[in-house]
């Protein structure tokens, strides 16, 4: 078995090429000298607190240096880094760290609030023992919370004279990717750090082993600088970072909450970024109408490529960006937090056409019944993929037990996607197997929704649907049978979910209709209800 660890790398890199710069974040500049330091130091931090291997590090982070620093110094100890979408109020926050049993928590300041509604909601026992607040601007004077130390003050004050431990970085340490799944809350994905390293590596090199990162430096090969212009806090941003840095890379980060086109672009032609990685057209079309708007104002030569996941990249998206970029490669990646599965280039010279993927050894689907579907076999199956693929979810052997399933004696993730196999072996994707809504790479889980919205007194009933929308994929929208005689207050309605919900799960429209229709099993019938908010909203 391999043993491929992201610290690890990252250690190697640090050692032979420590004046490489890691980390860009505006003015601030890491090499990976420093990289490694303050790392260490945050390593420092944590174990003079008590954590141990295994105990689990949650970062509640913008796009900035103290991310992946967190990442490396939880690492670095064998703890594990626990991903926290920074949407979340305070009860969101409350079940994760609950759920993770998370010892400690590196938030920015911009989220002290919600951090201080989610502690006040759990049971002291329950609370992470170590709080860290990082300045988002140093300047801001936000307070402290009780209890949480200053992120900077706190390394400073560390003597890394020392190693925080002796400990070497393993292919078996572990991570934690919270996901959407197919109802109720967010759940773990629980990647060992050698099967996340190694399939990053494989989807676009099928049956290869990673590279030695010592080799590819004493060999003097260059590495790429990337942009994620997607949050570190999912899959899609964490992953390429990952990979980057491990190939002694450099990550160009923007730390501001909400895509900011112009900064990307800028950012691009300031730091001579070659990658940049986004989430479909809900990305895709801003960047696209900010090059439309001023398009000489850019120098985007030294830009190679941008790969997209998570929400569909159309094609009309790509021809404009292709139109402006002739010398760029757009790649679409398939995949989820539970399998890191293939990829697909479109270039100026091609047929631009929506993506397309291969079945294979690795890529296949699956019916109900644990068949796999062969070439112009026509059943419906579920899309599944082998190879290196996590253990599992946290806490939730019934749940791994339906996703990650042995079949034909090969152990495969099936997150629960639909879809078909052409007679030359190319993948027709269906869509989700679940009423999962997707809206600009988020997942919205209809249940959780539904559940806040009738806690309203006004709702009798209701059922959240995803409606495709052309910029974020799909759209939440409810359809609500109101109380007796009851008007529905649309901006009531989003108020009320707001109180309890992230806004990108709070719907975007509210159809009321006089009933839901459901069967006499109490079943919703979801392609109705969707073909109803459609109409009412076009």
């Amino acid at each position: 078995m391999s043993d491929h660890s992201f610290a690890r790398a990252w250690q190697t890199v640090a050692a032979l090429a420590p004046d490489r710069i890691a980390l860009v974040c505006g003015d601030r500049r890491l090499t990976f000298a420093e990289f490694d330091e303050r790392a260490e130091r945050l390593a420092h931090v944590l174990r003079a607190a008590g954590l141990e291997p295994g105990d689990k590090v949650a970062i509640m982070c913008m796009n900035a240096p103290e991310y992946m620093e967190t990442f490396f110094g939880a690492q670095k100890l064998g703890c594990v880094p626990v991903n926290v979408n920074y949407r979340y109020v305070g009860s969101e926050l409350a079940f994760l760290l609950d759920n993770s049993d998370s010892v400690a928590l590196v938030y920015h300041d911009d989220f002290a609030p919600t951090v201080g509604d989610a502690l006040s909601a759990l049971p002291p026992e329950r609370r992470p023992r170590v709080l860290m607040q990082v300045a988002h601007d140093p300047g801001g004077g936000v307070a402290l919370l009780d209890g949480a130390r200053e992120y900077e003050n706190a390394l400073a004050a560390v003597d890394a004279s020392r190693p925080a431990t002796t400990r070497e970085p393993s292919g078996d340490d572990l991570m934690f990717l919270y996901t959407g799944g197919t109802t109720g809350y967010p759940k773990a994905v629980m990647w060992r750090s050698d099967d996340l390293y190694t399939s990053l590596w494989q989807m676009a090199r099928p049956g290869t082993e990673p590279p030695d990162v010592a080799t590819s430096i004493n060999a003097g090969k260059k590495a790429a600088t990337l942009l994620p212009a997607c949050p570190l806090m999912h899959g899609t941003g964490l992953f390429i970072a990952l990979s980057t840095l491990s190939g002694g890379g450099t990550v160009v980060l923007l730390d501001t909450p909400r895509l900011d086109p112009e900064a990307v672009w800028t950012a691009i032609e300031r730091e001579h970024v070659q990658v940049c990685t986004i989430v479909g057209d809900a990305f895709a079309r801003p960047l696209l109408a900010a090059l439309e708007a001023q398009p000489s104002r850019f120098d985007l030569s030294s830009l190679r490529a941008i790969t997209s996941s998570g929400v569909t990249w159309s094609p009309e998206t790509k021809r404009g960006l292709l139109a402006l970029l002739p010398t760029v490669t757009l790649i679409d990646s398939l995949g989820a937090s539970e399998g890191i599965m293939t990829r697909t280039e479109t270039r100026a010279t091609d047929d631009i056409a929506p993506a397309r993927f291969k079945a294979g050894e690795r890529l296949v689907v699956v019916t109900d019944d644990g068949d796999v579907v062969r070439p112009g076999d026509e059943r419906v199956g579920m899309l599944g993929v082998g190879g290196p693929i996590p253990l599992g979810y946290y806490k939730d052997p019934e749940k791994t037990a339906a996703t990650f399933r042995t079949v034909e004696g090969r152990r495969y993730s099936i997150p629960g996607d639909y879809a078909t196999v052409d007679p030359d072996g190319t993948i027709r994707l269906l869509g989700r197997g679940s009423a999962c809504i997707n809206t600009g790479g988020e997942k919205v889980y209809p249940e959780e929704v539904e559940l806040a919205l009738r806690s309203h007194a006004g709702v009798f009933d209701c059922v959240v649907v995803g409606v495709p929308d052309r910029r974020w994929g799909e759209m939440v929208v409810a359809v609500v049978q109101p109380a007796h005689a009851v008007t529905i207050d649309e901006s009531g309605l989003a108020a009320h979910c707001r109180a309890t919900l992230a806004g990108y799960k709070v719907p975007k429209h509210f159809v009321s209709v006089d009933s839901l229709q459901r069967s006499p099993a109490g079943k919703a019938d979801y392609k109705l209800l969707r073909n109803i908010a459609e109409e009412a909203i076009s």
